[in-house]
């Protein structure tokens, strides 16, 4: 227990509950005396910390080891797990977003937060998850993901159309939404390839990343592939257009209007679907209207086993937002409705229903 933390609850309280010791001090003189702090680094099989604050977070993804909790994280080798808890303008203040980002990079793991009502008053991200939560996810780290075992190819971000050396054509895409994906499907057990658009995100931790630019690059990438993994997830945002000639030179103003040229590019998801041996085929589909619908026409058309479909367009969701909203669709009429929550909770449950649906048709 922290100092902060034994402000809230006394060390005797849990130490009653739980019928273990209760350590709080790095400069215990009966503990220390055998180095106790990195006995207990190097005894764990899991490092959980809950709740993060925004001041460990801080002082974790800096290095600090100024108590026993950020000694005992560094000298680990164990694998470490955030559960973050603080004011919603704290979670998304950009000094703990860059802590979050440099963390997630060294492959710690983060359990939430949640959104919702905060002992503040405000409403937003950062409550910490509720603890039959944090603790049912901690034990499936231990007896194995929904998708132990499985190959798992994800494409995210945007593609960039050249149209001469200084101009593309592309599309609003950040990546948030496949790198949640990717991120999720690598914690419940999968062993995960992304192919990834330009995007200014980090690889998430256990995913090898592929980076392309145009829709052709990624095509190659992903057909080259494809054979090889169980399941593929199509999340990236590919432009369905290229222009048909690029520019060896900066175009230049000229007076009047001008025309562009376009051709189709190739559909990578259907191309996917339609191979003899094909994986288990999961697409998405942004809509500004009638989401459902488009997304049914899609799921048909192209011989799609599951589709994601979102509305975009709206100042809450989509793109370049931490949270999105997705209406799930299979091959049987099969129909569930994810509601709007942060993108890395919104993967989780995605992955959790591909899971099911994959395993119905593939057991074990």
């Amino acid at each position: 227990m922290t100092a902060s933390a034994r402000e809230f609850v006394t060390p005797l309280t849990f130490q009653a509950l739980s019928s273990n010791p209760v350590h709080c001090e790095l400069l215990d003189e009966q503990a220390e005396a055998g180095m106790g702090h990195i006995e207990l680094a190097r005894w764990a099989d899991l490092v959980l910390v809950a709740p993060a604050t925004a001041h460990v977070l801080a002082r974790l993804a800096h290095g600090l080891a100024d108590d026993l909790l950020t000694t005992l994280c560094l000298a680990t080798t164990a694998p470490l797990v955030l559960a973050p808890a603080m004011n919603q303008q704290m979670w998304q203040a950009s000094a703990t977003r860059a802590n979050v980002l440099a963390l997630l990079d060294r492959g710690v793991a983060m359990l939430g937060p949640a959104e919702g009502d905060q002992a503040c008053g405000e409403t937003g991200p950062g409550r910490m998850l509720e603890p039959e939560e944090i603790a049912a996810r901690v034990e499936a780290r231990f007896r194995g993901g929904a998708l132990e075992g499985v190959n798992v190819l994800v494409t995210a971000g945007p593609t960039r159309e050249a149209l001469d050396p200084v101009r593309f054509l592309t599309n609003y895409s950040s990546g948030k939404m496949g790198y949640a994906v990717a991120a999720a499907a690598a914690e419940e057990g999968a062993r995960v390839s992304l192919v990834s658009g330009p995007t200014a995100l980090p690889a998430p931790p256990g995913v090898e990343r592929i980076d392309v630019t145009s829709a052709g690059e990624m095509h190659a990438e992903v057909m080259a592939r494809a054979a090889r993994c169980d399941i593929f997830i199509a999340a990236a945002a590919v432009a369905d257009y290229r222009p048909a000639r690029r520019e060896e030179q900066k175009i230049k103003k000229r007076d009047g209007p001008a025309a562009l040229d376009l051709v189709r590019t190739p559909d990578i998801v259907a191309g996917v679907a339609a191979l003899d041996d094909r994986p288990f085929t999961v697409g998405f589909a942004a809509e500004t209207e009638s989401v459902e619908a488009h997304a049914r026409d899609k799921l048909e058309r192209k011989g799609l086993d599951v589709i994601a479909a979102n509305r975009v367009g709206l100042p809450d969701r989509g793109f370049a937002s931490e949270r999105n909203a997705l209406s799930v669709l299979w091959r049987d009429g099969g129909h569930r409705e994810l509601a709007l929550a942060p993108k890395s909770e919104l993967a989780r449950a995605l992955i959790g229903l591909v899971a099911e649906r994959y395993r119905a048709e593939h057991p074990a």
